[in-house]
């Protein structure tokens, strides 16, 4: 597994699963084009991107290119780091019809050929800074915010105070805290947050 610092932007929930079997990251899908009307998710690349930057991997077509630009102009000022899957011509085995350019999505592509197109980036071999103890579910679960009644109106407060998206499942709001605060950050915010929640 190729273990990556930044967040990696994606089109769909496929590509995602097809790179989860070759990075170790935070994988984030636009659903498409419906990335335009997500402010939510716009906020939330924004954000990641002032802190550490993003990894933008779309198919190799008109639609693709459409999001690329996109997500550079919602990170405006971020450092985004482009990668580009050849245009090979195929169609995906779960698809009964290819796309309207015949090429094949990153979800159609090798794993060879995504750590190729990752090399070509420069992005690999990147130092990773060391992140220590993780966030676990135990620690979502010890402060309320999953497994009971009430926990998902907590993480929606939480999320509020943190300025993330506020539809996230447990498992995703895990993925991201991890992302953008350390175990000890974390106990800090929602320490305060428990002795006081209607404050941020």
């Amino acid at each position: 597994m190729i273990k990556l610092h930044s967040p990696v932007i994606v089109e769909g929930k496929y590509d995602k699963i097809t790179l989860e079997n070759v990075i170790d990251a935070l994988i984030i899908p636009t659903n498409g084009f419906g990335l335009f009307k997500d402010k939510e998710k716009c906020r939330l690349i924004k954000t990641l991107g002032e802190k550490f930057g993003i990894i933008v991997i779309t198919d190799s077509d008109y639609a693709g290119n459409m999001i690329r630009a996109y997500i550079k102009n919602i990170a405006s000022g971020c450092e985004i780091t482009n990668v580009y899957i050849p245009q090979i011509k195929g169609k995906e085995k779960r698809k009964t019809k290819g796309s309207k350019e015949g090429f094949l999505g990153l979800e159609g592509m090798t794993p060879e050929i995504i750590e190729d197109a990752l090399k070509k980036s420069g992005i690999i071999g990147k130092k990773i800074p060391e992140k220590g103890k993780k966030i676990t579910k135990t620690d979502l679960f010890l402060r309320g915010l999953s497994g009971k009644e009430e926990s998902r109106q907590k993480r929606q407060e939480l999320l509020e105070i943190l300025e993330l998206p506020q539809n996230l499942t447990p498992n995703a709001m895990l993925d991201i805290l991890n992302t953008v605060m350390t175990y000890k950050e974390f106990c800090e915010v929602t320490d305060r947050w428990l002795k006081n929640p209607t404050k941020n």
